[in-house]
């Protein structure tokens, strides 16, 4: 814990003099820790000048961002038109029921979070998928269960 709120502390100090730094800093602070704990939202508040409502406003609006901490793979299906007309919508269905999860929530063994993605610029390979920061493109349910088996095996 001691060690969470020194990564915050360093973080929020880096950004709290930057113009319009919530941004930077919510940024920041899930790709240091890989979530924006509410517990943040105090100090960040007294750093930036801001209301708590006006940092949990920006958190929750951004679909990016998550409050508790994600599984060891994220997995993000994306839900743009493009990928949309081409099956990502059965794809997301089907996912769900693989994992037995919904958007942003985690399986029971801690493995994958699933997110939705509203673009991963890949739309000529449509539907998409991302996991772990890799695209994958022209995705299928039997594709992406092989994928899935391959990452926890």
């Amino acid at each position: 814990m001691q060690d969470l709120h020194t990564k915050l502390d360093a973080l929020i100090a880096k950004h709290q003099n930057m113009p319009g730094g919530l941004l930077p800093l919510l940024h920041a602070i899930q790709d240091s820790i890989g979530y924006i704990p509410e517990t943040a939202y105090d100090d960040i508040s007294k750093a930036l000048n801001l209301s708590i409502a006006e940092i949990h406003g920006v958190v929750t609006f951004y679909h990016h961002f998550r409050t508790t901490p994600p599984g060891r793979h994220v997995l993000q299906i994306c839900r743009a038109e493009s990928c949309q007309a081409m099956g990502s919508e059965a794809l997301e269905a089907h996912v769900k029921q693989h994992l037995h999860i919904d958007y942003h929530q985690t399986t029971l063994d801690q493995a994958f979070t699933l997110e939705p993605v509203y673009c991963l610029g890949n739309c000529a390979l449509s539907p998409n998928v991302m996991l772990d920061e890799e695209v994958h493109g022209r995705m299928t349910a039997a594709e992406l269960d092989a994928l899935v088996a391959e990452t926890v095996a």
